[in-house]
């Protein structure tokens, strides 16, 4: 749920910085990148320490190898990803980058449901919600990636 609410909420704030006057955030798909960059900068962080990283790589499906290298490897590609979607010469690649990296791992969230994991203790979002909460990341990379 707190990607989610990042999104929300970074979205939220730079709309509202945009209409406050900051013209870099004027518009919905520029507040939109930012949302999307907060909320990719958040779930990045716990690929690379805490208990949420030992639940992420609990998370790889068991046939891929190096779950550990796996997790680092996204955790990088996600923060390199935010950084892209700040600026505007490369928020269409990063967006599009990010939308196939989502689809990529989106296995893993299907084998941690099915598997009944827990992620820092807590179960992991069950299969329906994180499908659901998965379309609208994808989508909201693809209004960015494809949007004016």
């Amino acid at each position: 749920m707190a990607p989610l609410i990042a999104l929300i909420a970074g979205t939220a704030l730079a709309r509202l910085a945009g209409l406050a006057g900051i013209a870099a955030l004027d518009g919905w798909i520029p507040a939109l990148r930012v949302g999307l960059a907060v909320m990719f900068t958040l779930t990045a962080v716990a690929h690379f320490a805490g208990p949420r990283r030992a639940g992420l790589i609990a998370m790889v499906p068991p046939r891929l190898p190096r779950p550990d290298l796996l997790v680092t490897v996204t955790g990088v590609l996600e923060l390199v990803g935010a950084i892209g979607l700040l600026l505007p010469a490369t928020a269409r690649v990063a967006a599009a980058g990010l939308g196939l990296l989502m689809l990529a791992m989106f296995p893993a969230n299907i084998s941690a449901a099915r598997r009944q994991l827990t992620l820092a203790g807590r179960p992991v979002t069950p299969l329906a919600q994180r499908t659901a909460l998965q379309i609208l990341f994808v989508a909201a990379a693809t209004v960015i990636s494809f949007g004016a």
